[in-house]
């Protein structure tokens, strides 16, 4: 009965294999979710999911194969379902509180409640709502939805308003954190602490519990130990193309920046316009009066900085290719050579473009510019993100 719940795994991009299939299969014979709803869906997850970046992905595929309960009226459902007592009992047991369990033993219990439910289904006629007897929406009642009732069944609502029924799967809690989604701050963070050297430096300020424990235990007596804060010591210089095609890849580009300052204690910025030439700077509203020249940034930061461009590289291939071809003003140098140089001063170097990687082959620039970074260039995705640290890293 779950192998269309396997293959809707697959469509969804879940990477689930036949093995983890099957030691599912035998979890729920083993009778590990029996009663529970909530402990299926963890048992499920927890067999069929290696990544948490494919969670989001299992949660609207468990919600799409089960997805065909909701069109089972719950008069049909009941006709056609005679739940146990015991089984009532045990999800009550385990959701509801002492004291709600007195109030619906107060009603008669759970086959009173459900055979009241099934008179006032036959009795009344079209929506209702508030109130403390009928079935509807706010209220009261122990029937229906968005209300408050302690020993009350969910009709037609889609989510718990009081966190008391048993839990539904759209919450989405781990949405941020597929990389097929649309990326954001936090989920830049995530990608970019793949670029990681941890290092102690400056002053001892932080208690060193392991050396603490081993020079007391050595001494006889309490030795407190403390040493540097470990810090992330990758030290990343950061160029971003602004302007121009650029206007359209604003927020991104934003987020991405503000996610990289807030992961890289090292971290300097230049902005350029297309392609790098002669000249740089670091606030934008001052390009023309405050640039930093190229050679400049060239001879002060050491090869040991990871250099990133973010940019779309799509502008005329001239910008790239020959003297003067910039459409702001006149260079006397090629975009391409002073890209060369840039390459050659940080070997670990990487673009990052903002065009959803489908469509680079249709661009002249896109692919000259990859072939001036050696393919170093990947899209701006978490997954492309996550590739680009990877690849800085080694």
């Amino acid at each position: 009965m779950f192998v269309p719940f396997f293959e809707k795994l697959r469509d969804a991009g879940v990477p689930v294999s036949l093995r983890e299939y099957l030691t599912f299969l035998e979890a729920m014979r083993a009778g590990l979710a029996t009663y529970d709803p909530e402990g299926f869906y963890y048992l499920a997850r927890s067999a069929m999911v290696k990544d948490e970046r494919h969670i989001d992905r299992f949660d609207r595929a468990f919600a799409a194969a089960f997805s065909g309960l909701e069109a089972i009226s719950f008069e049909e459902m009941l006709e056609a379902v005679d739940l146990p007592e015991d089984w009532l009992r045990k999800m009550s047991e385990k959701h509801l509180s002492p004291e709600e369990m007195a109030e619906i033993e107060a009603l008669g219990g759970f086959g009173k409640l459900m055979e009241t439910l099934r008179e006032r289904l036959k009795d009344q006629q079209g929506r209702h709502e508030g109130g403390s007897k009928w079935i509807g929406t706010g209220g009261t009642s122990p029937f229906g939805a968005y209300g408050y009732n302690p020993e009350g069944v969910r009709i037609g609502q889609n989510e718990s308003r009081h966190r008391r029924a048993v839990k539904v799967w759209d919450k989405r809690e781990f949405r941020e954190y597929d990389d097929s989604i649309e990326i954001g701050t936090r989920n830049i963070k995530v990608a970019l602490k793949r670029l990681r050297k941890w290092a102690r430096d400056g002053a001892a300020e932080e208690l060193d519990l392991p050396g603490t424990i081993r020079a007391t235990a050595e001494h006889g007596w309490l030795d407190v130990k403390t040493r540097p804060e470990r810090r992330n010591a990758v030290k990343v210089l950061l160029f971003l193309d602004v302007g121009g095609s650029m206007d359209d890849h604003v927020k991104v580009v934003e987020e991405l920046f503000s996610a990289a300052r807030a992961e890289f204690k090292h971290l300097e910025h230049y902005y350029f316009h297309n392609c790098l030439y002669e000249g740089v700077w670091r606030d934008n509203r001052r390009r023309w009066d405050q640039q930093t020249p190229t050679h400049e940034v060239l001879r002060t930061y050491g090869s040991d900085y990871k250099c990133i461009f973010v940019g779309d590289a799509s502008m005329s291939p001239y910008e790239v290719a020959i003297p003067g071809g910039a459409n702001e003003h006149w260079n006397a140098e090629a975009g391409q050579t002073w890209l060369q140089r840039a390459r050659d001063q940080w070997p670990d170097h990487l673009w990052i473009n903002p065009v959803p990687e489908k469509y680079w082959a249709y661009t002249q620039s896109i692919g000259m510019i990859r072939e001036i970074f050696e393919d170093r260039m990947v899209p701006m995705t978490l997954d492309g993100i996550d590739r680009g640290m990877r690849a800085l890293a080694r």
